[in-house]
């Protein structure tokens, strides 16, 4: 049975498994900075087992004895597939096969929510105005392939993450221009989620929207084209689109400082918010993410970041390997030992 205890048996293998990528580090011991950072693509080996023996263990003679995942996918049994690769981690497997003595796993934003409990200025940058770092409840977004949500609580001393699906909440129209744009999103089942706009699909499922509403035709179907020529002007639409996406980032994030209350900040994670930075700190994300009447003047208080660490997930992992009596996470149901 799963074990719930605070101690954590060094060296450390930290693993934060995507549906592309999956970047790995060991952590010798509590003190010490991560070594052996390797980074693998998900489609060249058939399972994580064989991604963690042949690229790391086999390059190494620093041998761990436990380890921490970050996976993208629900974790409920004792075999957890991922939501877009084919690897499905089979926990009691990986203590036979790879030697192991301790295996957590946990949920992907969970690791980014334990990065934002310490980040400092050199990982992060601010958008809108500096305010002070406050010891109090964070949020953090990131669009991305889908859009993650995570909460980090602060209480009794310790940061609790919260994971969630926040990244499918509803957005709706406010705005006569969105009242244009809204009618051609492609929707799920009838409804604009989070993710139909605020992901790399839901960036292109908007530029789309955008050209139909103006009888245009789109001239691009991949984000990052779409992201550069509305960088550079070079295109109306695709700048339009990168307005709109700020503007409605910034409705979504402010929605979740206030049910968090979030006076720690709000962070903005994931490939996407890296590359729009220049968008981002232009007045829309700001204003819109302020503009929650009648509590303005507290989201004026509260700021926003985009997290530029480029392992923020890894770091998150480590502050709470080397610190697990730091952090309220659960592993009940999520720990596995020999």
């Amino acid at each position: 049975m799963p074990n719930q205890n605070d101690t954590l048996s060094f060296p450390i293998l930290i693993g934060d498994i995507g549906g592309t990528n999956a970047r790995f580090c060991i952590l010798p011991d509590a003190d010490a900075d991560p070594v052996q950072l390797t980074s693998v693509k998900t489609a060249d080996f058939k399972n994580i087992d064989e991604a963690i023996q042949l690229a790391i263990l086999d390059k190494t003679s620093l041998v761990p004895v436990s380890t921490i995942l970050a996976v993208a996918g629900p974790i409920e049994t004792d075999e957890i597939p991922l939501t877009n690769c084919h690897w499905v981690v089979k926990p009691r497997e990986m203590l036979v096969n790879l030697r192991l003595q301790d295996v957590i796993v946990i949920n992907d934003f969970e690791a980014q929510a334990l990065a934002i409990a310490s980040l400092g200025d050199d990982n992060r940058e601010t958008i809108g105005p500096k305010r002070p770092d406050m010891v109090a409840s964070r949020v953090v977004l990131g669009p991305g392939t889908g859009l993650g949500v995570a909460g980090l609580v602060h209480a009794r001393g310790m940061w609790f993450p919260v994971p969630g699906e926040g990244g499918h909440v509803d957005i709706g129209p406010r705005t006569p221009r969105d009242y244009q744009v809204f009618p051609h999103i492609e929707t799920i089942e009838g409804r604009v989620a989070g993710e139909q706009i605020l992901c790399g699909r839901g960036l292109v499922n908007l530029y789309r929207a955008i050209c139909k509403a103006d009888g245009t035709t789109p001239a691009f179907s991949d984000p990052a084209d779409i992201t550069a020529n509305g960088l550079s002007g070079d295109n109306r639409e695709a700048a339009e689109t990168l307005s709109l996406f700020s503007t409605y980032l910034g409705r979504v994030a402010g929605d979740l400082a206030l049910i968090f209350m979030a006076r720690g900040g709000v962070y903005l994670a994931g490939g996407i918010s890296q590359k729009i930075i220049p968008a981002l700190k232009l007045p829309e994300f700001r204003a819109a993410f302020e503009d929650k009447a009648p509590h303005s003047a507290l989201m004026r208080s509260i700021p926003t970041h985009v997290v530029t660490h480029p392992q923020a997930a890894l770091a998150g992992l480590s502050s709470y390997a080397r610190r697990p009596a730091e952090f309220g996470l659960t592993l009940e149901g999520r720990r596995w030992q020999a």
